[in-house]
């Protein structure tokens, strides 16, 4: 009887316990909505326009939980919208209120070398117009300073610098752990290249993809390099990079002002410092605050010269991984994917479609519910053109097959045409614990897979030769699309990941271009004058409710908590490889069965948080061989 009651008590607790954390959210967000007065556009004074970019660019962001937001459990990092950043900054040429543009750089957390690039082009575009671009930050690190480079003023803390890495570093591999625990990892593949099992199979990479890694990351950093040295000729950016020890000895260790002494940067301040100059050139603020210029909100200048989305151009974005059934914006869901571009062209009266891919790939149910959707709009007599961003590969390339042409850039990651599907058995595992399996069977597949007594020769054959079907399909549906022979594409598919640039010379895709040549290219074939030609983002329409509470959540914050100095970015580093670590093993038990998908191409794009809807279980593995 005690028993009972004290598990009465404990559940009577637990009931007080949320009707306390539902009030408390409750008048929050009571509180919040009395007191929040959103700006009006016509109300934005004179000043810099500021990209406090704490956070990452991506080209679609993911839609906030709500209710994760008011319980102050949301997502740490920020994600910017890229076509925002470059309306905002195309806009600014022209405003005679934006009297200088502010990068703060202290929180950037990357963003892809293509969307980097594509901010870098309207910095320099801005420059070009005489309108000032300052940037600050403590520490540059490859990603921050791609995009300072192209300031007219860069700054640094006298007690940061700048650090460059290059393109390259270190994976995690399992087959240790997994031989101690006695997991047996059943590999099916296609694919010399198809590195993406290699963590699960194997304790270091295999040369193949060593070899195909080696390439990628010196095509990517020299890309790198080019492009800083355009932006700024007089940084001596190569041999900073090349010989980082000899420039700190030079300085006596002072990495700050071996930074100034080669170019990389302009002045060295604290940030009321960098405040006090921007505030020559744009004003000071209102409060008048040590260092505070006059500040154009970001999110409020977007929101007032943002595009109708009225145009004939239909523009499908699938950015983030593939993954079956439906999902929110940021990841790749096939239901939800589908369905969105099938509804706009029954309610739209679309004259041609642009399909922005910037993905690594995943399910390939998934890729191929997409695509077929994407040919219903070929049929309907829609011309079809892709455009890359940082990565649009595996299933990024499969649903890209229908295009009429690409488009992409010479920093794109695409190919990686190739097929796998991974399934573990814990036959091993059990027995270290004295658990057996026994059993009757009637055919030779009766109770496979056997996750806990293993996988049986049939079984295995069977599932080989599925995933040897699929990629003879991949390879044909690219072999037709690029008009080539199944021969052809076979001998530069087998999983390997190009470069934009070679993947144009092999001919993977048709122009280097982004996304604005894309749609004009599609306005032509629509036999639409390019020049009046209007985009229709087929997207899912926002949350207001989500965008609401967002806005909430951002009014007060600080960015007390982003790394500044080198040590705590590298702790940072030590935290993701934590996270990556739990992503794999996520993805060894769990995730869509037979996969296109690319290993090496998450390195390069903006990180970006796991979705719920990537969470599938192991007998996804099975039943999508027989749907």
């Amino acid at each position: 009887m005690a028993f009972v009651k004290g598990a009465w008590r404990i559940l009577v607790a637990i009931k007080d316990g949320l009707v306390l954390l539902f009030l408390l959210l409750f008048f929050g967000a009571l509180y919040a909505a009395l007191s929040f007065s959103p700006k009006p556009a016509a109300s934005i004074s004179a000043g810099a326009l500021l990209l406090d970019l704490d956070g990452t660019i991506v080209e679609q962001p993911a839609e906030a939980d709500p209710f994760a937001l008011l319980s102050g459990s949301g997502p740490d990092m920020k994600e910017y919208r890229l076509s925002d950043i470059v309306t905002a900054l195309e806009a600014a040429k022209t405003d005679t209120k934006v009297k200088a543009v502010v990068l703060n750089l202290d929180g950037f957390m990357g963003g892809g070398q293509v969307a980097i690039a594509r901010v870098g082009q309207a910095l320099d575009a801005l420059r070009a117009a005489k309108k000032p671009v300052l940037a600050y930050a403590t520490l540059y690190t490859d990603d921050s300073y791609q995009l300072a480079a192209h300031a007219s003023e860069a700054w640094s803390d006298p007690l940061g610098g700048v650090a460059i890495m290059g393109r390259g570093g270190s994976g995690l591999y399992y087959k240790g752990l997994i031989d101690k625990l006695g997991v047996n990892t059943h590999v099916y593949r296609v694919g010399t290249y198809k590195s993406f099992v290699e963590p699960y199979i194997r304790a270091d990479q295999s040369p193949e993809a060593k070899q195909a890694n080696q390439a990628l990351a010196d095509v990517l950093w020299q890309n790198w390099q080019d492009d800083v040295a355009k932006a700024r000729p007089r940084a001596k950016i190569a041999a900073y990079a090349a010989d980082p020890v000899a420039a700190a000895t030079a300085a006596n260790g002072n990495m700050a002002q071996a930074a100034l002494s080669a170019g990389l940067i302009d002045k060295l301040g604290d940030a009321t410092a960098f405040g006090a100059r921007v505030a020559e050139i744009a004003g000071e603020a209102s409060d008048a605050k040590a260092g505070g210029f006059a500040k154009i909100d970001l999110a409020a200048y977007v929101k007032a010269r943002k595009p109708a989305n009225d145009g004939q151009i239909g523009v499908l974005t699938i950015a983030g991984n593939i993954v079956d059934g439906e999902a929110g914006p940021g990841t790749a869901a096939g239901d939800t994917i589908s369905d969105l571009l099938l509804t706009a062209l029954n309610e739209k009266d679309l004259k041609a479609l642009v399909v922005r891919v910037d993905s690594p790939g995943g399910s390939v149910m998934a890729s191929e519910k997409i695509r077929s959707a994407i040919l219903k709009a070929k049929a309907d007599g829609l011309p079809v053109v892709v455009s890359m961003g940082n990565v649009a590969a595996s299933g990024g390339y499969w649903v890209s097959t229908p295009a009429d042409m690409i488009f992409a850039q010479p920093d794109t990651i695409t190919g990686s045409i190739g097929v796998f599907g991974i399934l573990p058995s814990f036959e091993g595992t059990l027995a270290k614990m004295g658990v057996t399996t026994d059993g009757v069977a009637t055919t030779p597949l009766s109770g496979q897979p056997d996750l806990a007594g293993g996988t049986s020769p049939q079984f295995d054959a069977i599932m080989q030769m599925g995933v040897e079907d699929i990629y003879r399909r991949f390879v044909g549906l690219v072999a037709e699309a690029r008009r080539k022979t199944p021969a052809q594409i076979d001998a530069i598919a087998q999983g390997r990941v190009w470069d934009g640039g070679t993947a144009r010379q092999i001919g993977l895709v048709d122009r280097f271009g982004g996304l604005e040549d894309a749609i004009a290219e599609a306005a032509r074939r629509a036999k639409i004058d390019p020049k009046t030609a209007r985009a229709y983002n087929i997207e899912k329409t926002p949350d207001k409710w989500a965008a609401w509470i967002e806005a909430m959540a951002e009014r007060d914050t600080d960015d007390a908590g982003a790394p500044r100095d080198m040590l705590a970015r590298q702790a940072m580093v030590q935290r993701g490889w934590a996270m990556q670590a739990v992503a794999d093993v996520k993805a060894l038990v769990t995730g869509a069965g037979i996969r296109a998908d690319c290993l090496e191409c998450r390195s390069y794009g903006a990180p970006k948080m796991q979705s719920a809807a990537e969470e599938r279980g192991v007998m996804a593995l099975i039943t999508s061989l027989w749907r």
